[in-house]
Parts: structure tokens; C-alpha cells; sequence
């Protein structure tokens, strides 16, 4: 592992621990064993940091939706929305302690908002939508389904899973199946 991984993983680490509000490129250097200065050979900001963490540090939430949306008829719709839910809950599992503290202040929400410059929370529910356009497309969903409302139902059930673990310090019930089979029912 290089450098550049081993900062991720310690930001990843401190971030997790101390929330991204609180988590100093000065305390991710060091966590990482490095200068801070070598962490900004790496990386422009926290901000780049932030998303080098959420691109390789958590569950593959992305990569699996751009899969999925390439070739969707590779598995059973059912099969592909319980992956779905269980990236999804363990995303969110993995993110929330990280993103939370970003809501402790608006200068810092509104800050880091113009910051990602597009890149932000709505990505995964326009990735799920975009999957289930093309499952759509196959005629595996019905042509009226108003994908974006079922995007926003699937992940909202996993980010809300998410926050009660979190909140209760408890790891989140796999209700991957449950969420999929609901969905399912009204698609």
C-alpha cells in the first residue's frame, strides 16, 4: 500500500471516529504516519479527501449501479435490487458517521456543497433510477414505473436504517430482501 492509500484509509479512519467537521488534514497525516505535507501532494483539500474516501474507502455503491445499469439482465430483477439494498445499507452504515457533522453549520454544509461540485447525495438515487430505466427497458419493470420515486423509496429505506443503527450504535438488521421484496410489489 502507498501512501496516497494509507491517507485515504486514515481519513476514512478519522473521519468515521470524529465526523468530517472535526477531522483535521493535520490528524489524517499523522494517523497515516506521514507530513501533512505529503498528504497535500496527494490531494487539493479535505474536500478531495472526502471524496477519495467515499470512492475507495466504502462499499462499492457505484461501481455495482454503473455494473448493473451496463447489463442488467445478468441476474433476476429481485436478486439485483437485494444487491442493490445491501450496498445501499452498508453505504450509508459507512458514510453516515462521516457526512453527518457537515450539517453541524451551514457555512460548512454550503461550503462543502459548492466544494463537490455536483458530486453529492443525489448521485446514488440517479444511478438507482438510471438501473432501473434500463430494467425498464427489458420490460422487467412496468413501462408507467416512476423510477426516480422508486429510487428515492429503495435508498431512502437504507440511508433511514442507516441512521437508527448509527444513532442506536447497533449494526443495521439485513432487511435487504425485505426492502427489495416491498419494492417489487409495487413496481
Amino acid at each position: 500500500m502507498g501512501s496516497r492509500e494509507e491517507i485515504v484509509a486514515a481519513a476514512a479512519k478519522v473521519m468515521r471516529e470524529q465526523g468530517y467537521a472535526h477531522a483535521t488534514t493535520k490528524v489524517i497525516a499523522q494517523t497515516a504516519g506521514y507530513s501533512e505535507a505529503l498528504l497535500y501532494k496527494h490531494f487539493r483539500d479535505k474536500t478531495d479527501l472526502f471524496r477519495s474516501v467515499l470512492a475507495e474507502e466504502l462499499p462499492a455503491l457505484g461501481a455495482t449501479l454503473a455494473e448493473l445499469t451496463a447489463d442488467p439482465g445478468q441476474a433476476p430483477l429481485r436478486d439485483n435490487l437485494v444487491r442493490v439494498a445491501r450496498l445501499g445499507l452498508a453505504f450509508y452504515v459507512d458514510s453516515f458517521p462521516i457526512a453527518v457533522s457537515m450539517f453541524s453549520s451551514r457555512e460548512l454544509l454550503r461550503s462543502h456543497r459548492e466544494r463537490l461540485r455536483g458530486h453529492g447525495p443525489h448521485l446514488p438515487v440517479r444511478a438507482v433510477a438510471g438501473y432501473l430505466r434500463a430494467e425498464q427497458a427489458l420490460g422487467r419493470l412496468k413501462a408507467d414505473t416512476d423510477v426516480e420515486a422508486a429510487a428515492a423509496l429503495l435508498l431512502g429505506a437504507c440511508f433511514q436504517q442507516a441512521f437508527l443503527a448509527t444513532f442506536e450504535e447497533t449494526e443495521p438488521a439485513d432487511q435487504a430482501e425485505r426492502l427489495a421484496d416491498v419494492l417489487l410489489a409495487g413496481l
